[in-house]
């Protein structure tokens, strides 16, 4: 959707309104069902956890439930004592946010104003250049290397005025991702005026022994901020659950701009739930291992390059403008992700999802693409 400049009140709002597009999620299948009428539909768009969250989870809410008219633990205590645990830090470092793009809300609302500027990638997550332009700060974009960060590229545009340095590893929509020795290298090379903050949404999901938990890293650099989520591998998307890492005073600022309860007391508990289930996470990772090998080896038998991913969706070059495609897939019950907005005008992000999704996809994908 494009900016609306004949809105009246567009003249009262924030500079930073004026060419800032809303975040479009990925189509929800009742939308596609009221448009088209059709019954069965898979969607492969949002990057969700087709196994959803461990059964302890339900049973957690339950539990929960008849105290659910009181107001949550506003600090969100024992969470964040979990959190800490398992990150080696200090209860103070812990900050929850609902979702993770809570999170990186605050960090610009902290450290971003009119007059300074925020240094991201090229195809990077819509909501860095969002949370960027709505406090009216300056974004600057570095082109991508291989569909992925240039360190090298990011850091140049570093100046007196960049406060704020945003890193997706893994990246989405691509998938891709920085490994140890170079993003360390890259954080210890940027002043101390400047927070870099790295967005781990997709952390579970990565094999790479050379990949990096950046969040060992904040005793080193206190202008590190972590980030993390409960929406993907733990499959708590509805609840809205994240949480960020940081120097404990940065946590300090960070929770003078948050909103009071924030975190709803239920998905505080299934987030507490979901953490005790390390055998379902274990699942969900071998399913999405699974899962990536079959539809990697599908586009390579439809002659289509998809970009290497280490999170839970893979990004496909459909070598023609993905629009007329996703509208054709949405005909058969399908719905995937075009990522023109991204700067990728010929790719669809593809949700990894069960067996038979994937086997559905790709029989529609080969029949839209008449190969």
């Amino acid at each position: 959707m494009s900016p609306s400049h004949d809105n009246p009140f567009l003249r009262l709002s924030a500079p930073g309104l004026s060419e800032l597009q809303p975040y479009i999620p990925g189509k929800p299948i009742s939308e596609l069902q009221r448009e088209l009428g059709i019954g069965s539909a898979i969607k492969l768009a949002s990057n969700e956890n087709p196994l959803g969250p461990s059964p302890r989870v339900a049973e957690a809410i339950l539990a929960a439930l008849p105290e659910i008219g009181r107001y949550p633990d506003g600090g969100g205590f024992e969470l964040r004592r979990v959190l800490a645990g398992r990150h080696g830090v200090e209860l103070e470092a812990v900050t929850l946010g609902n979702g993770s793009n809570d999170v990186l809300d605050l960090v610009a609302r902290v450290f971003l104003w009119p007059g300074v500027e925020a240094v991201f990638s090229e195809h990077a997550f819509a909501v860095y250049p969002i949370a960027t332009q709505a406090v009216g700060a300056t974004a600057r974009v570095a082109p991508a290397r291989a569909f992925g960060h240039d360190l090298e590229a990011l850091r140049e545009r570093v100046t007196e005025r960049t406060r704020v340095v945003f890193i997706a590893n893994p990246n989405n929509p691509t998938g891709t991702w920085l490994r140890r020795a170079e993003l360390w290298v890259f954080i210890a090379s940027l002043p101390e005026t400047v927070m870099v903050v790295v967005d781990e949404a997709y952390t579970e999901y990565v094999d790479d022994p050379d990949y990096p938990d950046a969040s060992r890293w904040i005793h080193e650099f206190p202008n590190l901020i972590v980030t993390r989520t409960f929406s993907k591998a733990y499959g708590l998307a509805g609840f809205r659950i994240g949480y960020g890492v940081s120097h404990p005073q940065v946590a300090e600022l960070l929770n003078r701009v948050r909103q009071p309860f924030n975190v709803n007391s239920l998905a505080q508990v299934a987030a507490l739930a979901a953490l005790e289930d390390r055998a379902h996470l274990q699942w969900v990772i071998e399913t999405n291992r699974a899962g990536m090998g079959q539809l990697t080896s599908g586009f390579a038998s439809l002659g289509l390059e998809s970009i290497p991913s280490a999170a839970n969706f893979v990004t496909v070059n459909l070598a023609r403008g993905s629009g007329p495609v996703y509208e054709a897939l949405l005909r058969k019950g399908c719905i995937a992700r075009p990522v023109t907005n991204y700067g990728l005008p010929n790719h669809l992000r593809v949700s990894i999802g069960l067996a038979d999704e994937n086997d559905r996809f790709l029989t529609a994908l080969d029949e839209v693409l008449g190969r």
